[in-house]
């Protein structure tokens, strides 16, 4: 299953102790020894559709400390508009040192064709993506783009409502897919000989979209990898450590010096702590409806141990939301 199986052995390395709760950044920034914080975004610094109430403030205030602040983000889009996205939101563009992406990388891994195994990957490839939220273009990859499993050499995920399927006048159309249409295609992948594998650019389960949760392409890679275990899946973002090392390239600090701040247990918290790197657990993310009592104000530790246990990741702090 490439990378998904060692990244659950990542899991299972997370940190064992039990986090610290505290206010805010405030509580943890002035006098340590942190000079960076790889910020994520959805269920962080905003829900998908506008900031959370202290964290324009927050970002603010850590930059005033002089860390570096740098986004690490899930996201199936290119790294070159995350910030001029946050900026229409209120954020202060300045303030960002950079970003990474799971999107931009997986376009860079299959641009450069790094070592063997992206090598032999080749070019014909089904992709799943957004409709929606705006479809991922393919366009310098020299991807040929097919429809049916056995013309595949590889899947590529980049999202959960269409597929591109080719025209018949050569360009390139979107149709909408439900979620339940796209595990049959996956199906009919993994029932091949050798199914093809899978390239995930966005790994996360699910994000925040206002008061909703909507499924992203991890959860087409889970799907996939437990169809068959022949089927291989390599993920481009968090929890893996490609994002962490392209982080750890851009800032040149050592990972006791940086502060992962996310709201994932699963991607965040277990992609931080196999890489190194102290976290932040936003209680108020993602997991809300099962760590947070009543309102986003109190945590319950409790329920966050048994989480934490769940998915093999102890965060060293949590906060209910991103707060100085």
């Amino acid at each position: 299953r490439g990378n998904l199986v060692s990244n659950q052995r990542m899991q299972a390395k997370a940190a064992s102790a039990t986090p610290r709760l505290v206010e805010g950044l405030g509580e943890l920034l002035p006098g340590t020894r942190y000079r960076a914080l790889l910020l994520d975004q959805y269920g962080v610094l905003h829900d998908g559709k506008k900031p959370y109430a202290g964290a324009v403030a927050a970002v603010a205030a850590a930059y005033a400390q002089g860390l570096q602040l740098y986004i690490i983000s899930n996201s199936s889009r290119r790294a070159a508009g995350t910030i001029s996205k946050l900026a229409k939101m209120g954020f202060n563009s300045s303030h960002f040192t950079g970003a990474v992406t799971s999107g931009e990388l997986a376009h860079r891994e299959l641009s450069t064709r790094p070592d063997q195994w992206w090598e032999g990957l080749g070019h014909r490839c089904i992709h799943t993506t957004w409709s929606s939220r705006g479809s991922i273009s393919l366009e310098g990859l020299g991807l040929q783009i097919v429809r049916e499993p056995q013309e595949a050499s590889f899947i590529l995920a980049h999202g959960t409502e269409a597929l591109s399927v080719p025209s018949n006048d050569g360009r390139i159309e979107v149709i909408e897919q439900s979620l339940e249409q796209l595990f049959d295609l996956l199906g009919r992948c993994a029932a091949l000989p050798e199914p093809p594998p899978m390239i995930v650019a966005n790994p996360d389960m699910v994000t925040t979209s206002g008061a909703e949760l909507i499924p992203m392409p991890g959860t087409l890679a889970k799907k996939y990898a437990d169809l068959n275990p022949k089927c291989q899946v390599r993920l481009c973002g968090k929890p893996d450590p490609i994002i962490y090392n392209a982080c750890k390239d851009a800032l040149g600090l050592h990972p006791s010096e940086v502060l992962a701040v996310g709201d994932s247990l699963e991607h965040d918290i277990a992609g931080a702590a196999a890489a190194g790197i102290d976290s932040l657990f936003i209680a108020g993310g993602i997991h809300q409806k099962e760590v947070c009592k009543g309102d986003m104000g109190k945590v319950d530790l409790d329920a966050l141990e048994a989480l934490s246990r769940q998915h093999q990741a102890v965060p060293t702090y949590v906060v209910p939301e991103l707060r100085w």
